[in-house]
């Protein structure tokens, strides 16, 4: 009989290297799409992140680093907007500060459009602005947050 053993970094691919060693760490998914989207340079578009380039190499890194982000975004469009919801504020109280304050700035400056994965279709895009513009208003109005022009 074959006993199961733990698998060595050698035997693991960088993408379940990252799965295993950080994502599964996060604990919404939400928090796992803005975690992805902060390793990619903002200036290149490219993905970097200096232990997975030594482990594995840069260009099974990057590729390991893309298709986790492409993976998270789309299992965060295929959740239900009530699911997405529960997982936004999970993600809102993790960050701490004034949810207030928070929700007013997103409002203001849709940080979450920096999340968005390259090579996503259109309709896959405008379905995530759409799911994140609804929730933040319906945050908004929950926590009383003003509108803008109205003291906010």
């Amino acid at each position: 009989m074959r006993v199961a053993r733990p698998k060595s970094v050698l035997d693991r691919d960088a993408k379940e290297d990252l799965w295993l060693h950080t994502l599964s760490q996060i604990p919404t998914q939400f928090g796992k799409l803005q975690y992805l989207a902060s390793l990619r340079n903002p200036n290149t578009g490219t993905y970097e992140h200096h232990g997975l380039f030594l482990l594995f190499g840069e260009k099974q890194a990057s590729k390991a680093m893309r298709q986790n982000h492409k993976q998270v975004f789309a299992d965060w469009l295929n959740m239900d907007l009530a699911s997405q919801e529960c997982d936004l504020v999970g993600y809102l109280v993790d960050i701490g500060g004034s949810m207030k304050e928070i929700l007013a700035a997103w409002d203001l400056l849709e940080p979450w459009k920096q999340y968005v994965p390259n090579g996503v279709m259109g309709s896959e895009k405008a379905l995530y602005s759409a799911d994140l513009r609804t929730l933040v208003s319906l945050l908004k109005h929950r926590h009383g947050v003003d509108a803008p022009g109205q003291g906010a």
